[in-house]
């Protein structure tokens, strides 16, 4: 049985996929918004290439990178109706769905790698649930992708505290992020990261948040040129497959498909912290300002945080409460 569902693709996409796609058993299509080349991407082609060799041939990867097919906040729908076998989204793209995924932006609480690795081990009293919550929206998480720290983006000088977002306009992905914005006086705007360039390149936002790892593969410094390390949230994205589309294959394929998902999950998390460190130096390099907070700066941005943690707790009630004491524990 040929396990694959067709959408609406480019030529260019079908004649890249076509041959794979023909001769193996199975097809599983993966939309990424970000580019091949970042580490997203290279992490998705390594989940390929141990998929294709590990099955023969019998399962054939396709990978449509930069919002080929759909965008950020379209993949949860998408993935879920079975439009799509697979993609890579956001975790605060469930938000709607599943409220407590935002305790990875609850500010400052995952401020360490450590923190960070108890939190998304799988398992763990703080992802468990998450997954759980994702799976009642017709999708399977299969690997979680480490996406780094966030950092705030801006043109002519630092964000060093609260006082420096008044009256801000500011690029944020998710909820929570804009209630973090709200809580130090500015004004959240949600865009998609395949419109950032364009966003700041326009004005339409006046400082952005995101990942180090995003200024490099999206070549932000031609359109912002500082970057304040405020790690005030812990970006997370997730690689999720269609659940009726996944109970449908093969168990030898789900074995292949899951084993090269663990290894591409850890390989990920190993190489985070390298990334980062990449992206920094490449940023620094291509003109832009690196810039930390002080001790004192860093407990102004904590002291006007309060309000989200309350918020975050009257939305998810009893297992966020509990989610959040797991995390502060670590």
């Amino acid at each position: 049985m040929k396990h694959l569902v067709f959408g609406t693709v480019s030529a260019a996409a079908i004649a890249l996929g076509t041959l794979a796609a023909n001769a193996a058993e199975t097809t599983l299509r993966i939309s990424l918004q970000l580019p091949l080349k970042s580490h997203l991407g290279q992490n998705l082609v390594l989940f390929k290439d141990q998929v294709e060799s590990a099955s023969n041939g019998d399962i054939a990867v396709e990978i449509y990178d930069s919002a080929q097919l759909y965008k950020d906040n379209e993949v949860p729908q998408a993935v879920g109706s079975g439009s799509i076998e697979m993609g890579v989204a956001s975790l605060t793209r469930y938000v709607g769905d599943a409220p407590i995924v935002d305790i990875f932006y609850q500010p400052f609480l995952f401020d360490t790698e450590a923190k960070v690795r108890k939190a998304v081990a799988p398992g763990s009293p703080v992802r468990q649930p998450i997954d759980d919550a994702i799976a009642e929206t017709g999708s399977t998480v299969l690997w979680w992708q480490a996406y780094g720290g966030a950092i705030m983006l801006s043109n002519g000088g630092q964000i060093k505290g609260p006082d420096d977002l008044k009256g801000k306009k500011v690029r944020v992905f998710g909820k929570t992020l804009g209630e973090f914005v709200e809580a130090a006086g500015g004004a959240p705007t949600i865009i998609s990261g395949s419109e950032q360039y364009l966003a700041y390149q326009r004005g339409t936002v006046d400082v952005g948040m995101t990942g180090v790892s995003g200024v490099q593969s999206r070549k932000l410094w031609e359109v912002m040129d500082t970057i304040t390390v405020t790690n005030n949230a812990d970006i997370e994205f997730i690689v999720v497959v269609n659940t009726d589309f996944w109970n449908g294959l093969p168990e030898e394929h789900r074995a292949i498909i899951a084993e090269a998902a663990r290894m591409a999950e850890d390989t990920v998390r190993d190489e985070m912290s390298n990334i980062e460190a990449t992206a920094f130096a490449e940023a620094e390099q291509n003109g832009m300002t690196i810039y930390t907070p002080t001790e004192d700066e860093m407990a102004a941005w904590k002291a006007a945080s309060q309000p989200v943690y309350d918020a975050f707790i009257e939305r998810t009630g009893d297992t966020g409460r509990a989610m959040l004491e797991a995390a502060q524990s670590f």
